[in-house]
């Protein structure tokens, strides 16, 4: 096994194959995380502003959604500037970008030739951030992965 390992077109499929299992395990408990996380703001707003379908602020569960976003955005900036190996932010770059995919496509979804448009050119100036920072493959792969991924979910009618 140690002979397969020392070898670069198999650690390199080996990197692929693990930027895509624990990436997709890590977005999925991404998305638990935002569950807990809304359940524990609506709790506590919940005492001082009634919520529910009656509800009169329709502003708030866009204010909750992005609020979350902020505290990816948070997140994210400490895993890039830690001292992780590239391995490892590769496999949570997936997170931040499917997490940004799914905040265009939420806040377009009356829009979708907007909607897909602004990802493609997100995803773009990210490759693009990539080229010029001269970042490794790992990194291209996971945005391109989960922005195919979440593309062909959302044409395919999948909804999140």
């Amino acid at each position: 096994m140690r002979k397969i390992l020392k070898k670069p077109m198999a650690k390199n499929i080996l990197s692929a194959l693990a930027v895509a299992f624990f990436g997709y395990i890590l977005l999925n408990l991404t998305f638990l995380l935002d569950f807990l996380y809304w359940s524990a703001i609506r709790g506590v707003i919940g005492f001082f502003i009634p919520l529910g379908p009656e509800m009169s602020n329709r502003w708030l569960p866009p204010l909750f959604h992005v609020s979350f976003v902020i505290v990816m955005g948070i997140i994210s900036f400490f895993i890039f500037r830690s001292r992780l190996k590239v391995l490892y932010k590769a496999i949570y770059l997936v997170v931040p970008v499917a997490v940004v995919l799914v905040t265009v496509g939420m806040f377009l979804y009356q829009w979708p030739v907007i909607s897909y448009s602004l990802g493609g050119l997100l995803c773009l100036a990210t490759l693009y951030y990539f080229y010029r920072t001269k970042q490794p493959w790992l990194y291209y792969y996971a945005v391109i992965l989960t922005g195919v991924t979440l593309a062909i979910f959302t044409l395919i009618g999948g909804e999140i």
